[in-house]
């Protein structure tokens, strides 16, 4: 019987269809279909440390945005897109991480019962889902002191605003509010701590425009009222930040510009505004001494209010003098009864002057953090992230020395986020390689500037992984971690949110 393969016949081969055929030697090189290697590969991005002990994976994009409840510190907000399609509208949620279970304190293996140790890492529901908005969502704050309302800005201009009602056991009411659109797109909203001027927000668009809302919880037919606008920026403004009694704001721009708002008539009363009536301190690109090439994208203010820091396109970082504003009340007279001189208004000074001009990173300040360490006397400590991967850490209360430099603190990967723990010497990182970092910036890591460290050496106290990352469309965009820094929670380029413990 003859077989059914024509490989197993062996028949004479004729002559010219010899001479036609493909030599050996120039046949390409065969192609074997290796299984392993997909499966492999697939692997190796199933099999991810996964660090948390809680997570919310309801979005189906990424998640630009985070915010946490300023009372309830486990309520958490975020943001981003309905979906990966061009036209997907904005998509937001609030959910709660109390139910993320924490991890023993020993490993399992020191556990009669192993398994029982053994948690697996909490799936957290969605509590209240953010709609309305027709492009992503790119910011969100909680109103200060309460969390009384819930804003989110959008890529689509618009602001929406929620009354948020939560109760002590955690339960969650959110009533939509208003809208409103004044511009292109929100760049960034930030809440304003004033006690007298409650549930206040400032935001940044991308036409340059500044503007103040208060929002009024009790009033739905006007919710959002408009208290300013500013229309001095000619570039996208990136940034902004209030002074720590909520009295000014801060704002920087593409432009180069940095101005400090007197949004509530304060340094006015004091006679320290420019010309126009507006600003306490301003400053542009047409100033040589303060132009920075490629605009600014990053501010921090001192949390005494003594002075703001803002980061630019080059890695170049300015710090700037901010108006001190004298206190109000009985103080002159009672110095005046001690023998003193009654000051009044001449205790008030003017900002703008630049304090210092740093430059010790090659690329882009993404993030910039400051912190009033525990120490007597205390120091003051500003924190610099770049797109190069490296962390610098200068002390303020030493003409901004370098006190670290961290090289590759996320390795080659941007940094994303630096925030200290408040009145602490632990700085909290995020970056484009997926990982959360912690680092205690004491003396003993502290290096000679000219020698930057690597992680290992410069107080890595711990780290955190769980979010895809190194490149492959991941990455933590943002995190928040409350007071006390116990709980990290994350928004990941991964549409994962992650609930990491201390």
């Amino acid at each position: 019987m003859s077989s059914s393969n024509p490989r197993d016949q062996k028949e004479p081969v004729d002559e010219e269809l010899e001479e036609d055929m493909l030599a050996a030697e120039d046949a390409a090189e065969e192609i074997v279909d290796d299984e392993d290697l997909a499966m492999d590969s697939d692997n190796e991005e199933i099999l991810l440390q996964n660090d948390s002990i809680g997570y919310f994976d309801e979005p189906k994009d990424s998640l630009f945005t985070i915010a946490q409840h300023p009372k309830y510190p486990s309520i958490i907000a975020v943001g981003g897109s309905a979906g990966q399609e061009d036209d997907a509208p904005g998509a937001g949620w609030v959910f709660n991480t109390a139910s993320a279970q924490s991890r023993p304190p020993l490993p399992a293996s020191f556990s009669s019962d192993p398994a029982a140790d053994a948690l697996k890492s909490t799936q957290l529901p969605p509590l209240f889902s953010l709609d309305g908005h027709t492009d992503s969502i790119n910011t969100l704050a909680w109103t200060l002191p309460q969390g009384e309302a819930l804003v989110s800005g959008g890529l689509d201009g618009s602001l929406r605003a929620w009354k948020a009602t939560i109760s002590n056991d955690g339960a969650v009411k959110m009533d939509f509010l208003g809208e409103a659109q004044e511009v292109p797109e929100v760049n960034w909203i930030a809440p304003c701590p004033s006690s007298t001027n409650p549930n206040a927000i400032a935001l940044g668009a991308s036409d340059g425009s500044v503007w103040v809302y208060t929002v009024d919880p009790t009033d739905k037919a006007n919710s959002l009222q408009i208290v300013q606008s500013y229309f001095l920026h000619t570039g996208a403004c990136t940034a902004g930040a209030w002074t720590p009694d909520g009295l000014l704001l801060a704002t920087i721009s593409e432009d180069g510009s940095l101005y400090v708002w007197d949004v509530w008539g304060e340094a006015t009363a004091k006679n320290l505004v420019g010309d126009n009536g507006m600003t306490a301190v301003a400053l542009t690109a047409e100033d040589q001494r303060f132009e920075v090439e490629g605009g600014l994208y990053s501010l921090a203010i001192d949390p005494k209010g003594a002075f703001v820091a803002v980061g630019g396109a080059t890695g170049a970082i300015k710090i700037v003098s901010l108006p001190r504003l004298a206190s109000s009340g009985p103080q002159p007279q009672a110095r005046a009864r001690a023998g003193g001189k009654t000051t009044g208004q001449s205790t008030a000074t003017a900002g703008g002057q630049i304090l210092a001009a740093l430059h010790t990173q090659s690329e882009s300040i993404e993030s910039l953090a400051l912190v009033t360490t525990p120490n007597t006397p205390p120091s003051t400590l500003l924190a610099a992230g770049s797109v190069d991967g490296s962390i610098v850490v200068y002390d303020a209360t030493r003409r901004f020395a370098v006190r670290r430099h961290i090289s590759g603190a996320h390795e080659e990967h941007a940094i994303v986020k630096l925030e200290f723990i408040p009145n602490s010497w632990q700085l909290t990182s995020c970056g484009m390689d997926g990982v959360v970092r912690r680092w205690d910036l004491r003396g003993a890591g502290a290096t000679n500037p000219n020698a930057p460290a690597t992680a290992a050496e410069a107080g890595l106290q711990k780290e955190w992984k769980g979010h895809r990352g190194d490149g492959e469309g991941g990455g933590v965009l943002g995190f928040v971690q409350g007071e006390t820094g116990e709980r990290i929670v994350t928004a990941g380029d991964d549409g994962v949110a992650l609930v990491f413990e201390a």
